[in-house]
């Protein structure tokens, strides 16, 4: 049961739960830390949902997973645990995941439930459209906006919008990096991937992306009145991003895996930067006040 949650593989968790802590550290009062409640209550949600998401997933896959060498020994595929034990086992997970949303407030809990539908259909777009990564991407950074949500009781879309949408191109480079381990074996089975979709461009399409998403994320930080330790981090971010793309070697799944799971990293990055920004923003309205007052 821990491996149908993939706590053997936390990479996706983290993934999950990173773009929660931006949101959440971007709401945070000027010269403030993020609310460190939320940031624990968000953790656990996300070890929930992502558990519960892959436990969907194996359930919708299973018949997949049995022709896929990485992923024959997934306990559905491998008969360790039958399709209704991992059922049971999901409205646990469900369960959990609800308590900890009603923790939040009336607005969040709303919005939080709307996200359902996406964790459900999700593994389904590999069957019907080349591009389930954006549908990964739409679900994964859900908490963009309801991190924002559970501080302020409802969503700025100066902020949240631009910072959901970096998400969603994030999304895209990493798990287009990921889907190349499994090109070979997805055309054998007809599933679908951006990775198939952009093949040997693979790379000019990513650094697209990449560009939305800094370009996303300076004007969040814009709009929300971020300093230089956030615009500092930008540029580390950016830096990561460009030595993965010019680095990666798509047709060796080893190097792709490896690309995949440094990506914790970036957004560690941007969690830092926009901490480091806020409690910068307190600085300068001291020094300002004091200007004042000798002027």
């Amino acid at each position: 049961y821990l491996r149908l949650m993939r706590l053997d593989k936390p990479i996706g968790t983290w993934l999950l739960y990173l773009p929660c802590t931006w949101s959440i550290a971007l709401a945070a009062e000027p010269g403030c830390f993020p609310d460190w409640y939320l940031l624990s209550l968000f953790g656990t949600g996300a070890v929930l949902m992502r558990g519960a998401g892959c436990t969907i997933n194996d359930m919708w896959d299973q018949n997949y997973d049995k022709k896929v060498a990485r992923t024959a020994n997934r306990p559905i595929a491998a008969g360790n645990i039958s399709t209704f034990q991992s059922f049971v086992f999901l409205g646990g997970q469900l369960t959990l995941a609800l308590g900890v949303l009603l923790c939040l407030n009336y607005y969040s809990i709303a919005l939080g439930a709307a996200s359902l539908l996406l964790v459900i259909t999700y593994p389904l777009m590999k069957r019907i459209t080349y591009w389930p990564q954006l549908v990964l991407g739409l679900t994964f950074n859900w908490g963009a906006l309801l991190g924002w949500s559970a501080v302020k009781g409802s969503c700025d879309p100066s902020v949240c919008l631009p910072l959901y949408f970096s998400g969603i191109m994030w999304t895209l480079i990493y798990d287009t990096i990921y889907a190349h381990q499994d090109k070979k074996d997805d055309t054998l089975i007809g599933v679908k991937s951006t990775a198939l979709r952009f093949g040997e461009n693979t790379k000019p399409w990513l650094s697209g992306f990449g560009v939305a998403m800094l370009g996303a994320l300076s004007l969040v930080g814009v709009n929300s009145g971020q300093t230089m330790p956030y615009y500092t981090a930008l540029t580390a971010v950016g830096a990561h991003l460009a030595h993965q793309i010019y680095t990666i070697d798509i047709h060796r799944p080893d190097d792709c895996w490896n690309k995949f799971a440094s990506n914790r990293t970036v957004g560690l990055i941007v969690f830092l930067g926009i901490v480091l920004g806020n409690l910068w923003k307190e600085k300068k309205t001291d020094e300002t006040k004091k200007n004042r007052v000798e002027d």
